[in-house]
């Protein structure tokens, strides 16, 4: 009886913790949808619980300002953040891939150079990285923003981590005797085995890359070109007289809906990638 009741309380007890954990990860969210509902004055007036009635107001304030290119600014950031996420996961894959399926000599230094690139901050080869895509003419362009996510320590180890757990090398050997090629071997078996993997990280790569600010602030210059996060700097940058916070609400709302749509299409890989990526087959 006692077990029960132990038992009993420990279900309850942990579905109040997740009510109250989710509760406040959805409530900034929901303070998020409130806020982009009101205008400036509403907003200088202090908190709210109750949503507004300037939602299209302020959408139209952001979309229709000649010197704000909301939608070209969300293109942007739809181009660097697919681009990113399918060369990072597909070459994470392939380098991970040739570490795991081939021995060779410097086998071991090559993954802890690898490991080694995953503790150095961008902050530290920012300047040499400016450098180099000036000297290429790259500068004021979104390649500089793609290219460099072909490189990616902490995908390539989950994607290593992942083919320890769930790929046979009898699998590889297999395919070798039959006559595939290597590159064959890795598209259409290796590929397909390490989907929910590639699910993962594609989301995951996705998100950083929309979030990010350093880099397109550092190589960025026209507005045209612009990416979402410095959109929303520059709106709140602006000086205090011309500040509209109802449309830096609204811009960050805009902002966020193209994630959760990537969530909410993949989310079901996220379980299955980490679960299936961490038990040893």
């Amino acid at each position: 009886m006692k077990s029960k009741g132990y038992n009993g309380f420990r279900t309850v007890f942990a579905h109040v913790l997740l009510v109250i954990l989710s509760f406040m990860c959805l409530f900034f969210f929901y303070i998020l949808l409130v806020n982009a509902t009101r205008s400036h004055a509403e907003l200088q007036r202090g908190f709210s619980a109750l949503p507004g009635s300037h939602l299209m107001e302020n959408f139209r304030s952001v979309a229709n300002d000649g010197t704000f290119p909301m939608v070209r600014g969300i293109i942007n950031s739809l181009i660097v953040s697919t681009c990113s996420a399918a060369i990072c996961t597909y070459f994470s894959a392939l380098t991970a891939y040739g570490l795991y399926a081939y021995d060779f000599k410097l086998k071991k230094f090559a993954f802890t150079f690898i490991m080694a690139i995953l503790v150095m901050p961008t902050q530290v080869t920012a300047m040499g990285f400016l450098r180099l895509i000036t000297n290429m003419g790259m500068y004021d362009s979104l390649l500089p923003l793609i290219i460099p996510s072909i490189a990616s320590p902490s995908v390539f180890y989950f994607m290593y981590s992942y083919l320890q757990s769930s790929l046979p090398l009898s699998l590889v050997e297999a395919a070798r005797i039959d006559g595939s090629k290597e590159f064959r071997t890795f598209n259409q078996i290796v590929i397909p085995i390490m989907k929910p993997a590639i699910a993962v990280q594609a989301i995951f790569t996705f998100v950083g890359s929309w979030n990010n600010y350093f880099v397109p602030a550092l190589v960025i210059q026209s507005k045209e070109k612009m990416t979402v996060p410095i959109l929303i700097a520059l709106l709140r940058g602006a000086d205090y007289m011309n500040r509209d916070m109802g449309k830096i609400y609204m811009m960050i709302m805009v902002a966020i809906v193209p994630i959760i749509l990537v969530y909410l299409f993949l989310s079901k890989y996220i379980i299955a990638g980490v679960t299936l990526g961490g038990v040893k087959g």
